[in-house]
């Protein structure tokens, strides 16, 4: 099994991929800010995810990629909170993304927490 396999990687790329559309409509002045910064981040996420499963064997080194990666999963979240205050998403939308960005920090943090069963 590789890292693409795993079932966080495929929710954090979902979001990922779901939060990069949305940025294509906010506004231009918000390039190199906001839309950059949030994209950036969410992309981490996944990054990280796949650097992890492949230091796994290390269990100091796995844990501690995964923990980069909730961070960059909460990064993401004040984006979206960012996002939503300056009314560049809709709240049903906000609300979705928040929601998968909760998911995928649950599955990281059982990961971490477990780390032997992905060995």
């Amino acid at each position: 099994m590789g890292f693409r396999e795993l079932f966080v990687y495929r929710k954090a790329f979902r979001l990922a991929m779901e939060i990069y559309e949305i940025t294509k409509t906010f506004p231009i002045e918000e390039k190199y800010a906001l839309t950059d910064q949030i994209r950036r981040a969410s992309r981490s996420v996944c990054a990280n995810i796949g650097e992890a499963y492949r230091k796994r064997r290390y269990v100091k080194h796995f844990i501690s990629k995964l923990s980069d990666s909730d961070a960059e999963n909460t990064e993401t979240q004040v984006w979206l909170d960012f996002s939503l205050s300056c009314k560049y998403i809709p709240r049903e939308k906000y609300d979705s993304f928040l929601l998968q960005s909760e998911e995928v920090g649950k599955l990281l943090n059982y990961m971490m927490n477990n780390p032997d069963k992905f060995r």
